[in-house]
């Protein structure tokens, strides 16, 4: 099983413009990722693919690893299964490029359930925490999703579900964590596929799998990521480093 990783990487961020271009401890956001990233020992290949020719060449002029996008695209979705079309690779894995402080412990238990799963019924493979706090919760910023018995994807929401009409019945809510790993040929189909209105409405496009039928496994991790989507995260970011 040939397992690589791919970095979608857009130089502009509704939120915080030209973020992987930020410096962090001397090394761009970007950078810091990919190393990260190649540090896990975890994957065959590691690749940034990026619409910018500023991230492009950040990540080809320290020996890393980068593929140009030709096309516009809407989603990390869409321009990861324009990068691995002509890759040889079964497991695709996604990583955040705005996530340096890469955990090697849940992309271990990614890599475990695809190795696990003989019977093939895993798509993708994706990661949930619990969160208790109620502004947590209610914070549309996080994701949150339910799922079936058997630990797959019912439902993705910037809501609250389910909602707690009745309190005391041991609900948990989970964050959903935007590592994703893909089987090859889901990357490719869902890239053929519209967009639905449940995706168009949430902005969410992990429901476009969901909507199409495909089986994305939730795992849960104690490992919260910790991602750089506001100035304020960077500061952050910059104390741990």
């Amino acid at each position: 099983m040939k397992i690589i990783a791919v970095i979608p990487a857009r130089y502009a961020s509704t939120r915080f413009p030209a973020k992987l271009m930020q410096d962090l401890g001397g090394k761009t956001v970007i950078l810091r990722t990919y190393e990260a990233a190649l540090s896990t020992n975890l994957f065959d290949d590691v690749f940034v693919v990026t619409d910018s020719d500023l991230i492009y060449n950040e990540i080809i002029s320290n020996n890393g690893k980068a593929i140009r996008s030709i096309k516009e695209h809407e989603s990390g979705s869409d321009r990861i299964a324009e990068a691995v079309d002509s890759i040889d690779a079964d497991i695709i894995i996604n990583v955040q490029g705005d996530e340096p402080f890469i955990n090697k412990p849940p992309l271990e238990q990614i890599i475990e359930a695809f190795k696990q799963d003989t019977d093939l019924k895993i798509d993708l493979a994706s990661l949930m925490f619990e969160i208790k706090e109620k502004s947590e919760i209610e914070n549309p910023n996080n994701v949150k999703v339910i799922t079936d018995q058997q630990g797959f994807a019912l439902y993705f929401s910037r809501s609250v579900i389910p909602f707690p009409r009745e309190e005391n019945v041991g609900v948990r809510y989970m964050k959903h964590i935007g590592i994703y790993a893909f089987r090859k040929q889901a990357l490719l189909d869902f890239a053929k596929l519209p967009m639905l209105s449940l995706e168009a409405s949430e902005k969410l496009e992990q429901l476009r799998y969901l909507e199409y039928g495909k089986r994305i496994k939730m795992i849960e991790t104690s490992h919260a990521s910790i991602g750089i989507d506001t100035p304020e995260d960077l500061e952050k970011a910059r104390q741990l480093i």
